[in-house]
């Protein structure tokens, strides 16, 4: 687990939501979380544009990874993509013990104790800074 991403992750818990959200004072959505969470641990980050709320591809979410220096693992990646529902895809970040995301229904941004209640779509580990 990469250390700095997930506590620059958990500093953004009880930031609010909002769809598109790219600043911790405006609110952030699941991607504004990564990028918010990437730029506070040192990293450059290229977020995705023009995606919505409900969408049953998931590729550019899938592109996000690789685009900002993840690498593909099996499991345990610092990045996972879940199917919260069959058209909503959603990032999360790992933490220990948990995940951090934006929480659309709550409107903000939350911890997620233990494992994810949604299947996995993919993982990624970030490579070192």
């Amino acid at each position: 687990m990469n250390a700095a991403l997930a506590t620059a992750a958990i500093s953004l818990i009880g930031v609010r939501y909002r769809l598109h959200g790219r600043s911790a004072d405006d609110g952030l959505d699941c991607v504004g979380v990564v990028a918010a969470a990437m730029i506070r641990a040192g990293y450059r980050v290229v977020a995705p544009q023009g995606y919505t709320m409900r969408q049953v591809d998931c590729s550019g979410f899938a592109l996000f990874a690789p685009l900002n220096g993840f690498e593909t693992v099996e499991r345990e990646g610092d990045l996972v993509l879940v199917r919260a529902n069959p058209v909503q895809p959603h990032l999360l970040i790992r933490v220990p013990d948990g995940f951090v995301h934006a929480h659309a229904g709550l409107r903000r941004v939350v911890f997620l104790p233990g494992e994810t209640p949604w299947p996995i779509a993919g993982e990624w580990r970030l490579r070192s800074n």
